[in-house]
Parts: C-alpha cells; structure tokens; sequence
C-alpha cells in the first residue's frame, strides 16, 4: 500500500515515516508540507491514500482533499489533525475523506485505519463522530429530489439505515434480503450519490432530511 504523509509539521512527518516504515504492507512512497504540496506529490506517485492533517499554510487539508478526490476518485484521504473543531470535523469529510482521526490516536489503532480504510471502511474519532452527525443534522434541508430522482425507493430505505450506523448484515436482516443484495444496493447508492463510502453517503442522506426517519 502506497502512502503519502501531508502534515506542515517536520516531527510529525517523520514521525509517522518511522512509524509506518515498520508495516511490511505499508510504503510510504513521499511527504509533503502543505495542500499544494501534496497534490503535485499524488499526481506523480499516484498513492493509495494520503494521511492528510488541515490546517496548513498555502493550501489546507480541506482544500487539498477535494481536489484530490476530484482529479484521483480512487485515492483514499484519511485525516490526521489535532482539530476536532465542528467545521472542520464537517468540511473534510463533505471534501471527500473517507475517516477523521486525532494525533493522539495510538498507533495500533491509527495502522488499523490506515489499512482499514484502503479496503474500503471508514474510520471516525469516537471524539468527533457525534460532532460529525450534529452538524450533519444542523445543516439539514427539506427533503429534495435530489436522492429520490436518482435512488430507487428501496435505495433510500437502505441508505436510510445506513445513516443509521446499520452494517450490512443488520440491514440485510431487517429488511430480508441477503447480504450479497445489499452489498449491490450499497455500491448502487455509492455511485449514483457520487461519493466514496458510507460515512460520506450517510452526510448526503441527513442533509437531505432522509437520515432520520
């Protein structure tokens, strides 16, 4: 797995170089200082995923990850910062990164991101997961066609309880299906929404007023 560190911070950088140079699976093939920075670094080393922090001189993390999921759909963003302030906690994910961790996450548990988020998951601070929801549902509009001109009706029941928290299982055996037809819907509902993962499609789904019935 191919790896890019973007932090403004020398001692974080190489921090995390040594830490990640001891994962077998893990290479961290460059580093950078700031947003801009770190888009010239992945578009010539096309990485897996960027270990993102946000506040940073000449372009943030923010900034950086949109335009990052914009031109590399692909790449995966996990943030890493000190900031747990609402609107940040908000903006990264709505920029497109698939988790938002804090610095102080143990190591262990920041390799298990780090890998887990490469397959496909999502991992957000429990420090920050209730700020996540509470802007998502303070930002909410009245429900539009937006998601019911592009989701068929039993879509939006499973993007619904994906806003939930529900796991695939769980909605599989609510809903009575098999969990290979909810996988489906899932990849359905990824792709028409336009975005990368379930954090992000739960967003779309709160703001949208479909997150809470």
């Amino acid at each position: 797995m191919k790896v890019v560190i973007c932090d403004d911070q020398d001692i974080v950088r190489d921090g995390l170089v040594m830490l990640l140079k001891l994962e077998k699976d893990i290479e961290v093939v460059g580093t950078a200082t700031d947003g801009s920075e770190a888009l010239e670094l992945v578009d010539k080393s096309q990485p897996d995923l960027v270990l993102m922090d946000l506040k940073m001189p000449v372009m943030n993390g923010v900034e950086a990850t949109r335009r990052i999921k914009t031109n590399h759909p692909n790449i995966k963003v996990l943030v890493l910062t000190t900031y747990d302030d609402d609107q940040w906690v908000f903006d990264a994910i709505r920029a497109g990164a698939s988790g938002y961790l804090l610095k102080d996450t143990p190591r262990d548990e920041l390799v298990t991101a780090i890998r887990g988020t490469f397959s496909g998951k999502s991992y957000v601070d429990p420090s920050v997961a209730g700020k996540l929801l509470d802007m998502a549902s303070s930002h909410q509009t009245q429900p539009t066609n937006i998601i019911t001109e592009k989701l068929t009706e039993r879509e939006i029941q499973i993007l619904q309880l994906i806003a939930k928290g529900l796991s695939n299982t769980v909605i599989a055996e609510r809903l009575f299906l098999s969990d290979g037809t909810v996988r489906n819907h899932v990849s359905s509902i990824l792709a028409k929404l336009g975005v990368s993962d379930r954090t992000q499609a739960a967003v779309v789904a709160i703001q949208h007023g479909f997150g809470d019935t």
